[in-house]
């Protein structure tokens, strides 16, 4: 069975958060800060998808904006779980820079199903993974979608994406732990299946 191109419920919850757009320990940013952030960001990412340019240049501006406010390597280091200690270093730094790739890609694939889109804030609440911040997205013609955006770390970044009641990143740790539990515990078997999921192979 192919190792599946992040989940359905992953690349549902990162599609629709482009609305708006833990291994470590960090301070989880106050409510004021966190819905700033998010106000901030998904500000700047709205006025992208909302603008009148191609889809090439779309993602270009998109991805920096990810980067810089998505703790995208703290994702992949809780997605990979207990095997991120049994990874050797390299495999570590390959693992990463792979994950980045798929997770930016699932996240910018659909992102032209979204034009004239706009987001509101209706929650914001403490929790033990961060600062729970959910929204309404609406765009024409489409029912609403209810999502939330886990805050933490200093500067604030999305660590967590949570669509249909289900957390982005124990979904994927789910997933890659049943596969890398199908191929004898090798990290190296989930890498190569990432590097095929990319047509790198």
């Amino acid at each position: 069975m192919m190792l599946r191109q992040l989940t359905r419920r992953t690349i549902l919850g990162a599609a629709s958060l482009l609305a708006l757009a833990p291994m470590l320990a960090f301070a989880a940013p106050s409510s004021e800060e966190a819905s700033a952030f998010v106000n901030d960001f998904g500000g700047k990412l709205v006025a992208v998808m909302n603008s009148n340019t191609t889809l090439d240049k779309k993602r270009n501006a998109l991805l920096p904006l990810l980067r810089q406010n998505i703790d995208v390597q703290g994702i992949g280091r809780y997605c990979l779980g207990r095997f991120w200690q049994q990874a050797t270093p390299e495999q570590q730094k390959i693992y990463l820079e792979l994950f980045e790739d798929v997770l930016l890609n699932a996240v910018t694939a659909r992102m032209g199903e979204y034009e004239n889109i706009s987001f509101r804030l209706v929650d914001n609440v403490a929790s033990p993974a961060g600062q729970k911040v959910t929204l309404q997205i609406s765009r024409p013609n489409h029912p609403s979608v209810m999502m939330t955006a886990v805050i933490d770390g200093e500067p604030p970044k999305v660590v967590d994406l949570y669509g249909e009641g289900a957390s982005m990143r124990m979904t994927q740790r789910s997933d890659y732990t049943a596969y890398l539990t199908r191929h004898g515990y090798k990290v190296q078997a989930l890498i190569d299946a990432l590097k095929h999921q990319l047509g790198r192979q």
